[in-house]
């Protein structure tokens, strides 16, 4: 293979990702690599609710396409972005060591210290859900777009505050943007800070290539995360915060969509974790996730 193309969604955000992923295959094999910019549906639909539009295939379905159709040799995504079951002719050929999971507040010190009453702007239901938790007072209203877009809804007064995930803003090197929000406080969505590259299944030599950026620990950690998803039956609809750590032990909770009721519990199978939650949880809870 004398040259392989990067598939990539044309945020700002997912451009970078795409460049991390470009450098790493330079830097491995001295490869030469072109980025090839997919417009998806999520990209362009910005005014609704992801889960109201069709969920996270919004994000992949387009470059799910050019990939089996050979016009990309590989596709690079926000692990978080990508959904729980995948083609079987498309394999997650590595995830990049992981970044900063958590969250982070702009417009408020802490949660504690918004305003009561309070709007904040967030289209994630996990978000939504935690905020209402922690603050019932607050408003939430429905925050969509890349990092930029969502920053000028704010400045713009469309809310008092936003939450963004710190790995994508250390990536866009705006580290310092807004205060981190603590694991004890709010825990993150499962593959939350984490780059995946995927190529078609039967693509040995591709694959070969993408192994070596691979990182084992981040690869075991989604790879449970995302099986805790689908032993939950979650989708865009189903509030649920997950962290594993690599000695095997995953963090969940799952929430009522006002925040009303919460359940969370840990274990070291995903499967059974899933199991335990549903069984303790309320109703408002449980009818989130489809058997």
């Amino acid at each position: 293979m004398n040259k392989i193309r990067l598939g990539t969604r044309g945020s700002p955000l997912a451009l970078v990702q795409a460049g991390m992923v470009r450098d790493a295959l330079v830097a491995a094999h001295g490869i030469q690599t072109e980025i090839v910019i997919i417009r998806t549906t999520g990209d362009a639909v910005q005014d609704r609710p992801l889960a109201e539009i069709g969920g996270k295939a919004l994000w992949t379905k387009e470059l799910d396409r050019a990939l089996l159709c050979g016009d990309i040799d590989c596709a690079v995504h926000s692990m978080k972005d990508v959904e729980t079951i995948r083609p079987p002719a498309i394999s997650i050929a590595a995830i990049l060591p992981r970044a900063d999971v958590r969250d982070r507040l702009i417009g408020a010190p802490s949660i504690a210290a918004l305003p009561h009453g309070a709007t904040v702007g967030t289209s994630s239901p996990r978000r939504r859900a935690q905020l209402l938790r922690l603050r019932p007072d607050l408003t939430i209203v429905m925050f969509r777009g890349n990092v930029d877009t969502r920053l000028a809804k704010l400045a713009a007064g469309e809310a008092d505050a936003t939450l963004l995930a710190a790995a994508g803003l250390a990536r866009l090197d705006r580290p310092d943007v807004g205060v981190a929000i603590e694991l004890d406080v709010m825990l993150p969505a499962p593959a939350q800070g984490a780059v995946g590259i995927e190529a078609r299944s039967d693509d040995s030599e591709t694959r070969a290539l993408l192994a070596v950026l691979d990182d084992a620990p981040t690869h075991r950690c989604v790879l449970a995360e995302r099986a805790l998803l689908a032993a939950l039956h979650a989708d865009c609809h189903s509030p649920v915060a997950a962290l594993a750590t690599d000695g095997g032990a995953i963090r969940a909770e799952l929430f009522a969509e006002d925040g009303s009721a919460s359940v969370a519990g840990s274990g070291d199978d995903p499967a059974a974790l899933a199991s335990d939650l549903l069984a303790r949880a309320p109703d408002s809870i449980r009818k989130l996730f489809a058997a």
